[in-house]
C-alpha cells in the first residue's frame, strides 16, 4: 500500500489542502484512493506518537494493521492520505533546539517502523522563516515569546537541517517539498501529486486556494480566459495565474503583519536572503522531490 502524510508546515495550508481532498473524496475512491476523515485518525497518531516517546521503543508488530483497520472501516484501498499539521508537535513545539521540528526525525522514524513493507511519502511545505518564526509564536503569551526567542540564532534556521536530519532517521520515506509562498501557482500540481494522480487528471477544486485570494472579478475573468484558451499547458497556466494574481490579488489576502519584538524590516530582508539560499540547497539533496512554479 502507498501511504501519504500532509505535515504541514504551521501556518501554511491551515486546512485548505485536506479540505479539498475530501471534496474529492468520492471520486479518488474509485481510483483506490482513500481520503479518510481527519477526526478518523489524527486522536489515534497522536496517541501512537506519544507512547512511544514515552517507552522509546521500536512499535509493536501488528500497530500497522490495527490502525489501518480502525481508520478504513473496512474500505478497501491502495494508496491513502493522511493529512495532520500536528504530527510533528503542536504549533509551538515547531522551534527548539535551534532548529525546526526537533520531534520531526524521530516520529518519522516510527512511521517508518510502523509502515515497514509499504510506500510511505511525506509531503511538506516550507516557509520563509521571516514570517514562519511570527507565526507559530505569536500565540504565546509575551513571556513565551521572549523565552523561545532568546538566544535563538535566527540565521541558522534552515530547512536543510531539518529535512537532512529526516532523511538521516527515515531513508526510506520519499519527501516532497515545496515553499509556501509558491502554493496559489502550484496546488492543483500538489492536490494530484498527493493523490498520485497523472498531470492534467481533472480534479475538484483545482483553483480553490486561488479563488481566497483573488477578487470575484478576477476569478471570473480568469476562468473565461482558461475557457477560451483550453489547450493550455501547465506551465503555460502557471504564467496565467501570476498573471491574474499581479493584477487582481486581494492585499489583505496575500500580505501578513509580523508583529514580533525587534522585528526589523532589516530583519525580514537577511532571513529571505537566507532562505533563498536554503530553498536551493534543499532542492539538491538526494531523495527529496521538490515541486517548483
Amino acid at each position: 500500500m502507498q501511504v501519504v502524510f500532509h505535515t504541514g508546515a504551521h501556518g501554511t495550508d491551515d486546512e485548505r489542502l485536506i479540505k479539498c481532498l475530501l471534496s474529492n473524496k468520492e471520486p479518488f475512491s474509485q481510483k483506490g484512493i482513500a481520503v479518510p476523515g481527519p477526526a478518523q485518525y489524527r486522536g489515534l497518531f497522536k496517541k501512537v506518537m506519544s507512547a512511544l516517546d514515552e517507552v522509546q521503543t521500536d512499535p509493536d508488530p501488528d500497530a500497522r494493521e490495527v490502525l489501518l483497520e480502525a481508520i478504513l472501516d473496512g474500505e478497501v484501498a491502495d494508496r491513502v492520505i493522511f493529512s495532520d499539521s500536528n504530527l510533528y508537535g503542536t504549533r509551538w513545539s515547531a522551534i527548539g533546539k535551534g532548529v525546526f521540528y526537533p520531534r520531526a526525525p524521530q516520529r518519522l522514524a516510527y512511521l517508518q517502523s510502523i509502515f515497514a513493507y509499504d510506500q510511505l511519502e511525506v509531503f511538506m511545505a516550507i516557509r520563509n522563516p521571516a514570517s514562519f518564526v511570527p507565526n507559530v509564536l505569536t500565540a504565546l503569551p509575551e513571556k513565551g515569546v521572549a523565552e523561545a526567542l532568546e538566544g535563538l540564532d535566527l540565521g541558522l534556521l534552515h530547512w536543510t537541517r531539518m529535512v537532512q536530519s529526516i532523511r538521516d532517521a527515515a531513508p526510506n520515506v520519499q519527501l516532497t517539498i515545496w515553499c509556501n509562498e509558491d502554493t496559489p501557482l502550484i496546488w492543483s500540481q500538489i492536490i494530484r501529486d498527493l493523490a498520485g494522480l497523472e498531470h492534467g487528471t481533472k480534479i475538484v477544486g483545482g483553483f480553490s486556494l486561488l479563488s481566497e485570494i483573488m477578487s470575484k472579478e478576477g476569478m471570473l475573468r480568469f476562468r473565461a480566459y482558461l475557457a477560451e484558451h483550453a489547450d493550455l499547458t501547465e506551465m503555460q497556466k502557471r504564467r496565467v495565474i501570476a498573471a491574474f494574481l499581479d493584477k487582481y490579488a486581494v492585499e489583505d489576502a496575500v500580505e501578513e503583519e509580523l508583529d514580533l519584538p525587534g522585528w526589523t524590516h532589516e530583519l525580514v530582508e537577511r532571513l529571505t536572503e537566507i532562505y533563498d539560499e536554503d530553498v536551493f540547497s534543499l532542492q539538491r539533496i538526494p531523495g527529496v522531490q521538490f515541486i517548483a512554479p
